[in-house]
């Protein structure tokens, strides 16, 4: 599956790494297909690796469309080694015995990757976990890094952070699952005593409007929490803030760009999975329709929230304005945004004046050299003799 042509001359070899073990699943299979449809084949060498709901790597033949049928078993298991010495995807199979000190690894390299683009939305993938991992195997990757990754995902996490640097986040509650099914009673009461209704629920490590309900009183509240903790053991209870839903894609590393603003105006009473992903009554308006200087205040608070969670290569900002008050506030980030075509992250861009295929080229620019700023760092000391 690699090149074989000369290093000087060979192209990139990038993989194109989709599905998981998430809720968000089929939506990474979305902008995947839109990836690989539009990502340069002349300048590189692409290898779609495909990751089923029970977490097994597949390359090989077109495991987007063995993810899509339900099926791997036409694929070849792939493993990533968590070893820079032996970078890229191997096969690995145990050779038959009796006794487990008779069997052999037998490994078989499938390809060397030059850099990933991991397009896994959701735990187990936009929450650190894989960044890790590719970090471990010295493999560079697109997007934010394990710190970035993981803090964003956990919506409280990131909050805090972000109220740690002044920035604006709607007030909100934290609750744990077990929390919630042993003391109701005593969650219900500590939600409404520091948040009046609506409130949005959400499960605190997920996205794409999976698990979040809008609860508009006290006889909404308890099925609002039971859907949330369907989806992970901590959950975030927000004020309900009647604006509009402002968002904003930002690219780079050390120096990120703002795009310009746009607006989502749900058809539904709050943009959820079904508005997002099933119906086609949503307006997404590029630009937003905003004065100069709250385009500017959105941009410069979205590059502000970027760096004060140390993202990097890319993540979209959304906003919450105020309808009655004009006051901004920052909802959250994405580290892995949406990347279909029709998604905001590259629509925003691609109205900023960057095209998708020129996105694509300037997040793998990006990933390639945030690794090669890392390897700067030295990973061994030594005490200096004195005199």
């Amino acid at each position: 599956m690699v090149n074989e042509m000369n290093a000087a001359q060979r192209k990139i070899c990038v993989g194109i790494l989709f599905g998981g073990r998430s809720g968000e699943h089929e939506v990474s299979l979305a902008s995947a297909q839109s990836i690989l449809e539009n990502i340069d084949r002349e300048q590189y060498e692409v290898v779609p690796i495909g990751i089923t709901k029970e977490g097994e790597w597949i390359v090989g033949g077109d495991p987007l469309h063995m993810l899509s049928a339900g099926s791997a078993s036409e694929g070849c298991p792939a493993t990533l080694l968590a070893d820079p010495s032996r970078r890229g995807l191997w096969n690995l199979q145990a050779s038959a015995g009796s006794e487990p000190e008779e069997r052999a690894i037998t490994a078989v390299r499938l390809a060397e990757l030059d850099v990933v683009f991991p397009v896994l939305h959701g735990t187990y993938g936009e929450d650190g976990t894989v960044q890790g991992l590719l970090e471990l195997a010295g493999v560079p990757y697109v997007g934010c890094g394990v710190m970035a990754s993981a803090a964003v995902m956990d919506k409280a996490i990131a909050s805090d952070i972000l109220r740690a640097h002044d920035l604006p986040v709607a007030p909100y509650v934290v609750v744990k699952r077990k929390a919630w099914q042993q003391h109701p009673a005593r969650v219900l009461e500590q939600i409404e005593a520091a948040l009046p209704y609506p409130v949005f629920v959400k499960p605190a490590n997920l996205g794409s409007s999976v698990g979040i309900s809008k609860a508009h009183d006290r006889g909404e509240l308890p099925a609002a929490l039971d859907r949330a903790a369907r989806y992970d053991r901590k959950l975030i209870v927000q004020q309900g803030i009647d604006a509009r839903e402002i968002e904003v894609s930002v690219l780079g590393n050390d120096d990120p760009i703002a795009s310009v603003p746009g607006e989502v105006v749900p058809s539904r009473e709050f943009y959820d999975y079904r508005a997002k992903y099933i119906d086609d009554d949503s307006e997404l308006r590029i630009p937003a329709p905003l004065d100069e200087r709250t385009r500017e205040r959105v941009r410069k608070m979205a590059i502000a929230a970027y760096q004060a969670l140390d993202c990097a290569g890319m993540a979209r900002a959304d906003f919450l304005l105020d309808r009655v008050t004009g006051k901004l506030w920052i909802n959250e980030l994405n580290t892995i945004p949406g990347f279909t075509q029709i998604s905001m992250y590259p629509k925003l861009w691609d109205a900023t004046g960057i095209a998708y295929p020129e996105l694509i080229d300037r997040l793998i620019e990006l990933a390639i050299e945030r690794f090669e700023d890392r390897s700067r760092s030295e990973t061994s000391f030594q005490v200096e003799a004195e005199g």
